[in-house]
């Protein structure tokens, strides 16, 4: 119901991303990278990921929550919002983003009517920014320290339609990833921040039933909506989820393995993302 057509409303039979073409496909990166021991450390390590998602190929990429300049909790050296040190990160990715001609989904935070409001700022190949996707649900323990935006889009890379959504709403929140999926999105991307916690269970499989609850809610998110869902963490010792790729049926295309930095690519098959279950949802009255 859903398949990319071109500007004659055509049906394509075919995509060119990264240099090579493929049937209905789009190869997308998630940046599993460590956590920025600096904000001035968070541009350099985007940098390189988008150089190694671009080497692999990649027409897009996605980084963790708030990576520029990093998630704000306790324990974590993070200064204090800079909302000039913000526009100077924001236009080296950009500037990143148009040398290589990658689509960069950046997880940052901006500062709002004085509210400093968790987002992802969407960047196009020719480094022009695309808009914010905001976190609109924010986690219990985030009050106090972030703002809940406000509002929901979709965006554009080529044939791919895609959503957002971030961390805590996207485990808890099923509705914004429906959102998306109603509004045509073949993907929705979800960065989150998640480390472990002292003594905690150690996972080395995805879904393992001793695993927490997230990895399940993020096959359900692919499995409920009929479309791909991809997560994205920091790469950190004993992190209990990891970066992965969930297809449009509920199983698992790929997975970084646990606390081990690098770049997951995975080539998506956009046809299959047809939406079907999103879009039969019936609202309770």
């Amino acid at each position: 119901m859903r398949s990319p057509v071109d500007a004659n409303g055509a049906a394509p039979v075919c995509a060119e991303v990264g240099g090579r073409t493929f049937v209905n496909a789009c190869r997308i990166a998630l940046a599993n990278v460590r956590f920025p021991g600096t904000p001035e450390e968070s541009i350099t390590l985007a940098r390189q990921a988008i150089d190694r998602a671009a080497a692999a190929g990649a027409g897009i990429i996605c980084f963790p929550e708030c990576f520029i300049p990093g998630y704000r909790l306790p324990g974590k050296r993070v200064p204090p919002p800079d909302p000039a040190f913000l526009d100077r990160a924001w236009a080296a990715i950009a500037d990143r983003a148009a040398r290589t001609g990658v689509t960069v989904v950046l997880g940052t935070e901006r500062v709002v009517e004085g509210g400093l409001v968790p987002t992802a700022l969407v960047i196009n190949p020719d480094g022009s920014m695309a808009g914010f996707q905001d976190k609109v649900q924010i986690d219990p323990s985030e009050e106090g320290t972030y703002t809940p935006g406000a509002g929901r889009r979709v965006f554009h890379a080529g044939l791919l339609i895609f959503g957002v959504a971030i961390c805590h709403e996207g485990w808890r929140y099923p509705e914004t990833v429906r959102w998306a999926a109603q509004r045509g999105a073949h993907v929705v991307f979800h960065p989150h921040f998640h480390q472990a916690e002292p003594g905690s269970y150690r996972p080395t499989a995805f879904g393992d039933p001793a695993n927490t609850f997230h990895e399940k809610a993020a096959l359900c998110r692919g499995a409920e909506n009929t479309c791909y869902f991809a997560t994205v963490n920091y790469a950190s010792v004993g992190s209990p989820t990891t970066s992965a790729v969930i297809r449009p049926d509920g199983t698992v295309l790929s997975y970084q393995p646990y606390g081990e930095e690098g770049v997951l690519v995975a080539e998506i098959d956009i046809a299959t993302a047809t939406g079907l279950l999103a879009a039969r949802y019936r609202p309770v009255p």
